[in-house]
């Protein structure tokens, strides 16, 4: 009887720790982790896929020196067009079939307010989500485990509209903007900072993801004769802009872009074809350009180049959105750094929520990326910039700019 009770209580002493074993979060091996993400592959905003690009050309560069803490960084993105529904469908797979460790770096605003409920649920981290909805930042008690990355649209909008304030005192401003929850922070932030004068705002026209075009409403905010136009959207929307204002002949005194579709490589895209129309144009900046002039010889862009030249030969080394994508895996790498060695989804959200990161390469010098677990807006400050001569230029300082 002796052996028999022995090996019932070796057998009972055993199955907690083949429990313990089995329920580890998913993605996570001794030598590897999982992350998920998608973005549009194609579709009228493909030109946002380098956002994926420039991220697992970054996994790749720390790959091949070590990973993290002895782990690999496997990044697996699908292609959702751009479309919330394609979304949902991608984002289940990586959860449910290739049971990710967390969702990273999903793009756009409505993909990503799409899955958060259902990621919530599944208690699936969804970090650093390209969007600066101020949702991201604000709503944490309800989302604790959704974070985002870019600076908030809110605050971007605030500072735009103290410019136009303080610059353009008597302007009549007219709103170019994508009719979903994307630009609503942007269009409210702007009307903040203009204060007493948001009355300026004379007129707004707003399009659908799947439009053709927006030539319609650039005709309509020109004949509601204002004369400064906000361009809030996506990059094909935002050069489709500028072309319209140049066949109608139209120049406004003064043209705003949304930093999200302000990379070098969309504006001249724009320039080409209407030149005059993109002359003077400003915007803000977070993370380092290529395309600038002022940071060739930056360390910072140095690196950008190296690891792009190395994993991501074809790309446009001039495209921003490459540079953000490196940036913000900097961050996700930083983040699996700090949750140490014993990974879980635990540890990791602890050190997301407990950064502060002070020589991200990719990020504007002086730009400090910080979080705590009340503060989830990581990227606070910002700074403005104008296109001249084919390159944007920087004025000014940073500026806060805290959802």
């Amino acid at each position: 009887m002796r052996p028999t009770l022995a090996l019932v209580l070796a057998v009972l002493v055993l199955v907690p720790t083949a429990a313990a074993r089995t329920s580890s979060d998913p993605g996570v091996s001794s030598d590897s982790v999982l992350l998920g993400g998608s973005v549009p592959l194609s579709g009228l905003a493909s030109g946002y896929k380098s956002v994926a690009l420039g991220a697992e050309a970054y996994f790749k560069y720390v790959n091949d020196r070590g990973g993290v803490n002895g782990r690999k960084i496997d990044y697996k993105y699908l292609d959702d067009a751009f479309n919330p529904a394609q979304t949902v469908q991608v984002t289940r797979q990586l959860v449910e079939q290739d049971r990710v460790f967390a969702i990273f770096n999903t793009l756009g605003t409505e993909a990503n307010l799409a899955v958060r409920e259902y990621l919530k649920e599944r208690g699936v981290p969804q970090l650093f989500v390209a969007s600066g909805a101020n949702t991201w930042g604000r709503d944490y008690k309800q989302y604790p485990t959704a974070i985002g990355y870019l600076p908030s649209y809110l605050a971007e909008g605030k500072l735009y509209g103290r410019y136009v304030t303080s610059h353009w005192p008597t302007a009549r401003i007219g709103i170019l903007f994508q009719n979903d929850d994307y630009t609503k922070d942007l269009i409210s932030g702007l009307k903040l900072g203009l204060g007493k004068k948001a009355s300026t705002v004379r007129a707004q026209q707003g399009y659908d993801v799947s439009s053709s075009g927006v030539s319609s409403q650039v005709a309509a905010l020109k004949g509601a004769k204002v004369d400064t136009l906000m361009i809030f959207a996506t990059p094909t929307f935002a050069i489709q802009a500028y072309v319209a204002m140049s066949k109608l002949g139209w120049k406004p005194a003064h043209v705003v872009i949304n930093q999200v579709s302000a990379a070098s490589s969309t504006m001249q895209i724009a320039a080409a074809n209407a030149p005059q129309q993109v002359q003077n144009s400003i915007s803000t900046i977070v993370f380092k350009d290529p395309g600038d002039p002022a940071q060739r010889n930056d360390p910072g862009v140095k690196l950008y180049r190296q690891i792009l030249a190395k994993y991501q030969p074809s790309a446009n080394p001039k495209d921003v959105y490459n540079v953000y994508g490196m940036a913000v895996a900097y961050t996700m790498a930083d983040a699996l750094k700090k949750a140490g060695k014993n990974l879980s989804r635990k540890s990791l959200m602890n050190a997301v929520l407990h950064l502060k990161e002070t020589s991200n390469p990719f990020l504007l010098k002086g730009v400090v990326l910080s979080t705590s677990p009340t503060d989830h807006f990581p990227l606070k400050q910002a700074q403005l910039q104008v296109w001249r001569g084919g390159a944007w230029h920087r004025v000014g300082k940073l500026q806060s700019a805290r959802g």
